[in-house]
């Protein structure tokens, strides 16, 4: 990650003084997202089908993307002919929109995408313009439910219900709007949505999200270890993280045990293979978001600790009854 990007960012979390100037600005981003989902809620559109939302309302990653996955997953063993439209951050497809197969390049479509369409196993739909990826889930896969990776305030885009992650370790910073701090729309749009899950710990109003890990996974050989199994043969460990909160992912790790040389790199960094070369031998284990940008590199040290959404039983299939019922 740039300095001056960690700069901001932890002057985000953790208080500067040199962000006061920049006030003014989180004021003004703030009043204009209040008058975008006031205007929204005067003329909101019916969407052509079901259409869940999933987004946060602070920049960088909160754990959205295993929740989409376990939404469809679910949506899927319902019976529910499901697909997930996203913007497809990262990707260069050219022309859209652009359906994701699970062979794609990950250049070409973007991480989240390709990590959703292997996992979910359901269609992907990439547009930057996300009415428009709608229009293509209905029209051409004959969508009966939606969901929408981000895209909480894509207000073109219809929707029947929404769902906001926050991370619970970093909350909503200093609850300033950009560039002030990390708020897309003030804090206040919480109250709005139809469910609040808080990733990692408890959150007033929230339901608690957990991350657990599954085996890890060779990258080059797709072999499997249990985790007990894996930290007997590779108690150290190379982490590398290009998401938006990577510490996160290097607890998980030490929590199994591992001891860590962490690597943290820009939220969608382009993988190289130069990247992951650290002068040793130890295995380097990395994120599944980052993982489908490394699977053609031919290196045996690499590896990927998939993880789920865990969340309390019923939550799912309430938040999926909820956006089946509509707006």
């Amino acid at each position: 990650m740039a300095d001056w990007a960690r700069r901001i960012e932890q002057g985000w979390y953790r208080g500067s003084p040199w962000l006061t100037p920049l006030r003014p600005l989180g004021w003004l981003v703030g009043r204009v997202a209040r008058r975008r989902l006031a205007r929204f809620r005067e003329q909101a559109p019916v969407p052509p089908v079901p259409v869940l939302v999933v987004g946060n309302v602070t920049v960088g990653g909160t754990g959205k993307t295993p929740l989409v996955i376990a939404l469809a997953r679910r949506a899927a063993e319902r019976g529910l002919k499901v697909v997930v439209i996203s913007r497809g951050y990262g990707a260069d497809a050219g022309d859209y929109p652009l359906s994701v197969s699970a062979d794609d390049d990950p250049a070409r479509v973007g991480d989240e995408p390709l990590l959703i369409a292997r996992r979910a196993e359901v269609p992907v739909v990439l547009d930057p313009r996300r009415d428009r990826a709608l229009q293509r889930a209905v029209g051409e896969h004959a969508a009966d439910l939606v969901i929408s990776d981000d895209g909480l305030q894509h207000y073109a885009l219809p929707r029947s219900a929404e769902v906001v992650v926050i991370d619970a370790d970093r909350g909503l910073g200093n609850g300033r709007c950009l560039p002030a701090g990390p708020l897309r729309e003030p804090a206040s749009r919480l109250a709005a949505v139809d469910f609040l899950i808080a990733n990692g710990g408890p959150w007033p109003g929230a339901t608690t999200m957990t991350l657990a890990p599954a085996p890890p996974t060779r990258l080059s050989d797709g072999e499997s270890l249990p985790a007990d199994a894996f930290l007997t043969r590779f108690p150290r460990v190379h982490g590398v993280a290009g998401i938006g909160h990577p510490q996160r992912f290097f607890r998980t790790l030490e929590a199994l045990g591992l001891a860590v040389i962490p690597h943290a790199f820009a939220d969608h960094h382009a993988f190289r293979p130069e990247d992951l070369s650290f002068g040793d031998d130890l295995p380097v284990i990395m994120t599944e978001k980052d993982a489908v940008k490394c699977r053609g590199f031919d290196d045996p040290r690499l590896w990927t600790l998939p993880v789920r959404a865990s969340l309390p039983p019923g939550t799912l299939d309430a938040i999926l009854d909820r956006t089946l019922a509509g707006p």
